[in-house]
Formats: structure tokens, sequence, C-alpha cells
């Protein structure tokens, strides 16, 4: 039986083993290369400097900042200065300020067929559309991996979406994802790697295959990938990197978990609609609704082709007086070639106001709209309360549909639009690396200083655990909490994200604004807190904080009926406990401030025997379970990751 594309990369990185496990079995896989972001990287630094390795031993590490861009103190700039003599010393590559998104940078620029890649960013599979197997992870298995250390993860469930057909005019791959998002929900790729296959693939771009490999991480996947040919050779032939490509592809007869078949000729104009990304229908069923606000760009449609197309679409038009249009493209390299060309002056004499090559109001910094407002975006999440205004509605969409609507004032199908817009891309890309700074030699980097500012303070580390634990359930929460909700980003926080004890006053404010303040009390009174929470708990963005800043306020486990996959992981990472509830009914007998156990806890652990949790509050009992491979048990037995590679397991 032949192998699927994602079983072919896996096998050529195994660590550890000589063929692949069972599917939910633990896979240790050895990583080509690392990418960081400022908002997480800064972390990512402390964590690798904690480990004592001189120098990283990856084949390429990169360094990025396009996050924590807007500085309105010291905190961001002295993050960035961090973070660049970090890399000098250690051996990365350093991407600065305006260069670009990291992950449109690195398509462009590092990524590689067929290599592995793991980012402390959760929309690393971006790097999928180039043939990439690869994951979001938290800063510290990121670091791990930069020190030479293998990446574990649970053995996938490999689903094949075949793609037959070709779009239709107007039709983006922005609707292709959203409709297997629609198909699929924010739950549905949990524990699985989605693999794109079917004649159709030979009808996207690079840039257009990203996009959707992007958006697969709200899914709840692993990782997305495409296969690595003829399109892709063009594309980095264009890129001047033509030597590294290597042709990739599933076996004829590979068998898959599940095949989901898309006719792209069938898929429609679609829309997220407010708060959820698998919250799709079309443009047409939702109607023309008044429009506030658009915004196009982020890591998900900032590449030459979607800015092309915006920039055809707006030329000779102006945006509806009603309408504030952002717009950032996703690397110099992007901006540069707009200039030349001459479509950033059709931008600009539209109205567009033309924002900094970053994720901006993506990640919450700056761009909020008016409250109450409508604001389109051609971004990939659109939880509440992200976009800085609490009230607002965040609708996805293409930069097709956000283009048009910029101009009609309301919610528009561009498909009524007329003849779609022509446009070329070119050949060959403007390349040009002046904005990557190479690190120093082995022999240089000895006397270099790593400088850290006064925003930059020590990170929790949990002690081992204990043989058993006395919690108070501090909160209580739903299903689908997002890394947002327990952690926010936004231009207020994101500056002191080196900074947890200053950064834990926001931790879950959202969801409850005493949620700091009751932590505090219960630790005062010699007990460890804990969480309570509904299904998929930890979607959404792979910050690390959303462990490490519980973990600051006593937080020492946390129950509920599922998880997604990177918080659960950084859970385990931090030392803190990601338990599960056997019957999800269970959920409703805990109440917010009861006095609960977990007795044994230590020895259920280390023999896998049952977890029992008791509510000292009513007498309840109920039953647990932990998904936890053994390296995963021993890594908690310690307290976490760090002092687990500090033992030299």
């Amino acid at each position: 039986m032949g192998q699927t594309l994602t079983e072919k990369i896996l096998s050529a990185h195994l660590l550890e083993a000589e063929t692949l496990p069972a599917v939910g079995e633990d896979i240790a896989l050895r990583i080509d290369q690392t990418l960081t972001q400022d908002a997480t990287g800064t972390m990512a630094y402390l964590e690798f400097e904690a480990m004592g390795i001189p120098r990283v031993r990856t084949e390429l590490s990169i360094a990025y900042v396009d996050h924590n861009t807007l500085q309105t103190g010291y905190e961001n700039a002295d993050d960035h200065r961090f973070i660049q003599s970090v890399a000098k010393k250690r051996g990365l590559k350093f991407s600065r300020p305006g260069n670009g998104i990291c992950h449109q940078v690195h398509l462009e620029r590092f990524g590689v067929p067929g290599k592995t890649l793991i980012g402390s960013d959760s929309h690393t599979p971006t790097g999928g559309g180039i043939g990439m197997l690869a994951f979001g992870a938290g800063g510290l298995d990121v670091a791990v991996a930069m020190g030479g250390g293998a990446y574990h993860i649970a053995m996938p469930k490999v689903t094949l979406i075949k793609l037959t057909g070709k779009l239709r005019p107007y039709v983006s791959a922005k609707d292709v994802i959203l409709e297997v998002l629609r198909r699929m929900t924010v739950k549905g790729g949990v524990g699985k790697i989605i693999e794109y296959g079917g004649e159709g693939i030979s009808t996207l771009s690079v840039p257009e295959r990203a996009t959707i490999t992007n958006m697969g991480a709200e899914l709840g996947a692993t990782t997305s990938v495409f296969p690595s040919d003829a399109v892709t050779k063009a594309f980095l032939e264009a890129q001047e990197r033509g030597e590294v490509y290597v042709p990739l592809a599933a076996d004829a007869d590979a068998m898959y978990y599940e095949t989901i078949e898309i006719d792209l000729n069938a898929v429609e104009v679609l829309a997220a609609k407010p708060h959820m990304p698998d919250n799709v229908a079309s443009v047409r069923e939702i109607g023309p609704i008044k429009v506030d606000q658009v915004l196009i760009g982020s890591c998900t449609n900032s590449s030459l082709r979607d800015m092309l197309i915006t920039a055809a679409i707006l030329k000779g038009k102006t945006v509806c007086p009603s309408v504030s249009l952002g717009i950032a493209p996703g690397s110099k390299q992007v901006l540069t070639m707009l200039a030349e060309c001459g479509a950033l002056a059709d931008l600009i004499s539209a109205g567009a106001r033309i924002l900094e090559s970053a994720c901006g109001p993506c990640i919450g910094m700056g761009q909020s709209p008016n409250s109450g407002a409508v604001s389109l975006r051609t971004f990939n999440r659109n939880f509440e309360g992200r976009s800085g205004t609490a009230d607002a509605g965040v609708y996805l969409v293409s930069p097709e549909t956000a283009a048009v609507s910029a101009i009609t004032g309301v919610l528009t199908d561009p498909t009524a639009q007329g003849a779609f817009p022509a446009i070329q891309l070119p050949a060959a890309f403007l390349v040009n690396d002046n904005m990557i700074i190479e690190p120093a030699s082995p022999a240089e980097a000895e006397a270099l200083p790593i400088l850290y500012g006064p925003n930059i303070k020590p990170f929790p580390v949990a002690s081992q655990l204990p043989n058993s634990i006395q919690f108070n359930a501090v909160l209580k929460v739903g299903d689908d909490i997002t890394t947002d909700h327990i952690m926010p980003a936004g231009a207020k926080i994101l500056p002191y994200r080196s900074n947890i004890p200053y950064m834990s006053q926001f931790c879950f404010r959202q969801c409850d604004e005493h949620f700091a303040e009751n932590c505090k009390a219960v630790t005062a009174a010699g007990q460890l807190a804990a969480v309570i929470g509904g299904a998929n708990y930890g979607q959404g963005s792979s910050r690390e904080h959303a462990a490490l800043v519980p973990l600051y306020l006593g937080v020492r486990a946390v129950i509920v009926k599922s998880f997604a996959r990177i918080h659960a992981a950084n859970l385990i990472n931090a030392g803190i406990l990601p338990l599960v509830f056997d019957d999800p009914e269970d959920y409703d007998l805990i109440r917010q401030g009861d006095s609960l156990a977990l007795p044994d806890i230590r020895e259920a652990l280390q023999t896998g025997g049952e977890i029992r949790l008791e509510n000292k509050s009513n007498g309840g009992r109920y039953k647990l379970h932990a998904h936890l491979s053994d390296r995963q048990r021993d890594m908690l037995l310690a307290g976490g990751l760090l002092p687990y590679t500090k033992q030299g397991a």
C-alpha cells in the first residue's frame, strides 16, 4: 500500500523509531526549520537561554518582527532589540521590522518542499502551501527544536480534500477554505492533517494554496499540506530559489482516513459571520448589510496576487465615504513590487490607507473599528473583541469581496460586478533580502552580549507534581474558549508579552474581570486554582502565555470536555494538568468556587491508574482522563518541559 504525502514527509523525519506508529501514538520528529515572531518570540528566546545551549542546531532558524510593531513606548522596541541580540549571538537570521509578516516572507524566501517547520505562531501551516509539513507550536517547543530536540505530536489521521474543476471569476482560495470550514467546523480537524489533492490543485498558485493551508489552523488541524509540483517549481524559480525544488506527491494507492470532494466550479462567494470562522454563509444569503470598515491583509491574504487583484478592482474608483479601508501588503517584496508597477498608486488614489507590512489589526494592533461596526476583514479569525472593539461584528471575506464592498459600502457579491479584472503575476519576483540580518560566526558570537530591557521579567516554572492537590474552581467557562479569552492580544497588552506579572491582570478578564484577584486570594489561602471548561477549550492562537500566565496565578489544572491541540500541549509544557471529563455531563455538576481535590494524582499518572476528582463542596466524585504520551506524563511529573529537558530526559 502506498503512502500519503503526509506519511512520506513524516517518515523521512522520524526520530526514535523506524516506522510510523498507529494513529494517536506519540511521534518524535526531526525539525529542519523554526520561526518565531515577536509577540511569542521574546518568551521563546528566554526559554532557549534558560536551556544553556550556545547555538541553534537546526538547518535554519529565523526570528521575525511583525506583531508588536506599534511602538507607543519603549517596551516593544526593547523586545525587538533583545530578539535581535539573541539571533546574532545564537545563530539565527533576523527579519527586521518592516520586512513583512513571518509566514508571507517565509513562503517567499525560505520555505522548502519536503522540510519540516515549527513556529511559535498558530498559522505556521501556511508553509504547507509550498509542500512543507509546518506546525504551529508553543514557544518552548520551538526553543527545544532550536536546541536540536525532537518535536512530538500524536500520529494524526490524514484527510484528503480532493479538488476538482476551476474557480469561477471573483471566487478565490479564501472561499475554498471557508467552504472547508463550513463543512468540517472549527473542531473537525482535531487530530488530523489535511492533505489537498485532485486535478483542481493545478489551477491554484502557491499563494492561493498558502491561503488555504493558513486557515487550516481554524479547523483545529495539526497542519495542512499541498503537493510540490510544477506550480511550486515555477514559484520557487520566480523567487530565484529553484534549486530547492523537489517534486512531492502522494502515491496513487495511498489510503486516507476520509476523503472530502470539492468542485471548485461550484464554490460560492462566502463569508464567516461573527464571531467564529466556521459560522459561514454565502454573501448572497447574508445580503447587502452596511459596512463601516474594510481591512485587506494578514498572513492569510497579503500576497502580491491578492494585492494586485485588490488594486485592479479599486483602480479608477473611490472608496465609499462611509467606509474606512486599510490595506497591509504582506512583505517588503510585495509592497515594493506594488510601487514599481503602479498598483500602489491605484490603491492610494482610491482612498485606501496603506498600513505597515505587518500583522497590525489582525492581532489587534490598531485599526479598531467604530462602536457597533461591521468590519469586513480578509483575516483568519473573527473572535468577539479581537478587533479591539467589543461590540463590532467582524466578517471574514476574500480580497475580491472586500474590495468590491469597500466601493459599494455594503457587503457585495463580487461575481455580479462585470468582467473580472485581468492581472499578470510576474515571471520573476523582486529579490532583495537586505532586511534580513545574518548571525555572527561562532567565534564572533562569544563576545556578543544579550540585551535585556527593564520590561523583560523571568517566566514562571512549575514545581514537581505533588502526590495530591487541593484546588478551588476559580473559574467556570463554556465551549469554544479561545486563547484570546484566556490571554487577550491588542495594542494595550501585547507590549508586555515579556512581563508575565504585568500581563496577569488581564488574564480571563473578558470572562471574569476578577479572575486575577480571585486566583491571588485562593493562593494566599494555601490552595491552587483550577479552571473548568467546555468543549474545544483553548482554540485559536498558539500563544503559550495562555498557559504561562495562569501558571503564574496559581492554576495547576484545567478540567474540560475537550481541548484544542496546541493549547493542551502548552499546558503540559508549563506543568499544568490538562484533564478531560470521562462523562461530559459531570461538567454541569461543578460550580465556580467549588473546593476540589485530585487525590493520589502523581501515582495515577505514574501507573496509568484512574484519575479521580473529588468535589468537597457537594460530595461529588468524577472520573477524569488525560490524553498523554509517556513523555508528556514524565514532563508533568517533572513540572513541565523545561525542568524535564534540564533533567536530560
